[in-house]
């Protein structure tokens, strides 16, 4: 990395990086790959690619084990997207499984009795914070167009270690140990605190209740979920949570429709690259940066340096603008989506840029079809709890997929074995600002825009070359914003890509990631204007690189996941 010509070694989370890039091998490399955020995952999922198995297949047995052994980032109580390539035919399929907004959901229901906004936390514990999850269904959907193996086989590694027990993670043992809101949550308490005792590291945890659950959907297929005992359970527990109970009925979850929705694609460069549409924010906020950058020559200038470093967060504090404006759930606000990507429109905000000043908090623009009556959001910091994997089979079929259940451990709630999501906290909680509505307010039906921003990345023949993602709440846009332009602008592996520092602009302040050499270049960018401010940013950026050779994996050293391959 350079620094005002100087030349740096970073050492970013317990990774060494020489010169910004990593040193590349150049043995052949693997033909199928998966990169998730825990090993077992990885290794049920290896598992599925070795018996012949599609990556919508490997997708479905590690998200399912990650439902046991990583609650408290994503499960079969939350929701997720996936985008899929298909390699015969060049396919882009995405899938929309995020949670829905109960019957009883309204503008208002998370303002207190003064008009105020609750604070994040009290809204997000216990059941009104509960959205019908949309996991199983949508898993279901792409497994009918793209899965190879029977959709039952699937759930076999993650009925067995839920039944026989798994070895609790560093990880988990310290989130599940340091939540002080499982005291209120007796079924949930029992689980993480048997006998009153916080689970350790390398302590066995048997999860008899989740295995039920798996094999009824590995059974009867979404009907296992969505009917029967576990929707009962699932609308016990919302109904009579001991915090902020809300009225959700069986019927209701039965109603849960999972949906397929047009990708958001555009050029940069030489590139073409892929995300999720609405009701994500993360790939529209994505292209835009990138599509702003694009009028820059970032390959000229050196790898986090402070004048590449500043034009990124530029470009990301427009698009953030455009966000908190424009984009919520497209079934119930028309979102100007083609507008907001047109090439002729992100030309004329990459020129709000100044490569010498920050333009402090960046207003939003006015692209074609943007309606007329909507106020920006503004509101608390939302949870961050959220998990990617990326997954690409021997075939060349490629899943890009994020999953969450929103904050750490969701609403705390469970039902049936698993963690209830509190994805009803990522709407806005205002419903009003200046007497006109906000696009992302709280409606029955509806579904919270999130940022979620599972991408694909495509050459200039159409050949997929990047699978990319990552947790991280409304920063998950720049994590994988820095990830892509690392790799493409800056030709750095996978893996350097995803362990090097990380740096966050959501049109406020500029967030650098703590305890890494970005450090050093903080009072220059402050002198530029960008009032700055330490964090842990913590990523969970997996991905898959394709190159001449084979599969590159890469996995965030700052969490748990590996990148496993097959020969």
């Amino acid at each position: 990395m350079l620094l005002n010509g100087r030349t740096l070694f970073l050492i970013v989370a317990g990774t060494f990086v020489a010169g910004g890039c990593a040193a590349v091998s150049d043995h052949k490399l693997d033909r199928a790959m998966i990169a998730v955020a825990h090993p077992l995952a990885a290794e049920a999922g290896l598992e599925i690619l070795k018996a012949g198995g599609s990556a919508v297949d490997a997708a479905i047995a590690a998200e399912m084990v990650l439902t046991l052994v990583e609650p408290q980032s994503s499960g079969i109580g939350g929701g997720a997207f996936l985008v899929h390539h298909a390699a015969a035919g060049g396919a882009i399929d995405s899938y929309d499984g995020r949670e829905t907004a109960p019957k009883s959901a309204v503008p208002e229901m998370f303002l207190s009795s003064s008009g105020s906004p609750k604070s994040f936390s009290a809204a997000a514990l216990g059941g009104r914070a509960v959205g019908i999850p949309g996991l199983i269904r949508m898993l279901a959907l792409a497994h009918a167009e793209h899965g190879r193996l029977p959709w039952a086989l699937l759930f076999e590694p993650a009925i067995k270690l839920a039944r026989d027990g798994f070895r609790v993670s560093p990880r988990l043992a310290s989130a599940a140990g340091g939540d002080r809101d499982f005291e209120r949550i007796a079924e949930t308490r029992e689980y993480f605190r048997p006998g009153g005792k916080r689970i350790r590291a390398d302590d066995i945890l048997k999860n008899p209740a989740l295995a039920s659950t798996l094999d009824a959907v590995a059974q009867k297929g979404p009907a296992g979920f969505y009917e029967g005992p576990v929707a009962l359970a699932i609308a016990d527990a919302v109904s009579h949570a001991p915090a902020n109970p809300a009225p959700l009925s069986a019927i209701e979850i039965a109603g849960y429709e999972a949906k397929k929705r047009p990708p958001v694609c555009t050029p940069y460069r030489a590139w073409r690259v892929c995300s999720m549409g609405p009701p994500s924010s993360g790939g529209i906020a994505l292209l835009q940066s990138l599509g702003m950058l694009e009028n820059f020559d970032l390959a000229r200038m050196a790898p986090f340096s402070i004048e590449a470093i500043h034009l990124i967060l530029e470009a990301s504090r427009l698009a953030f603008a455009d966000r908190d404006l424009y984009v919520a759930d497209p079934d119930h606000v028309p979102v100007p989506t083609e507008g907001l990507l047109s090439r002729p429109y992100l030309q004329a905000r990459a020129q709000l840029i100044d490569p010498t000043r920050s333009m402090g908090q960046a207003l939003p623009g006015r692209p074609m079809g943007a309606p007329g009556d909507l106020a920006a959001e503004s509101g608390p910091e939302r949870g961050q709890s959220t998990t990617h994997l990326a997954v690409r089979d021997s075939d060349g079929n490629t899943v890009s997929m994020t999953a969450t259940v929103e904050r750490g451990f969701g609403s705390k709630l469970m039902a049936a074995g698993f963690i209830l999501n509190n994805e009803l906290t990522d709407f806005s909680f205002l419903p009003t600002e200046f007497g006109k509505p906000i696009a992302n307010r709280a409606l029955a039906g509806k579904r919270p825009r999130s940022t979620m921003t599972p991408t694909l990345v495509f050459d200039a023949d159409g050949k997929m070359i990047l699978a990319i993602g990552s947790p991280g709440g409304a920063r998950i846009a720049g994590y994988v914003l820095k990830t892509v332009i690392a790799v493409l602008d800056w030709k750095m592996d996978i893996q350097a890509a995803i362990a090097a520092p990380n740096f966050v602009n959501r049109n406020g302040p500029t967030e650098i990631e703590a305890a890494t050499l970005l450090a050093a270049i903080a009072p220059a960018l402050a002198s530029l204007g960008h009032d700055i401010r330490f964090r842990s940013l913590e990523s969970g950026l997996h991905g898959i690189e394709v190159t001449a050779k084979g599969l590159r994996g890469g996995a965030d050293p700052r969490r748990e996941g590996v990148a496993l391959g097959l020969p």
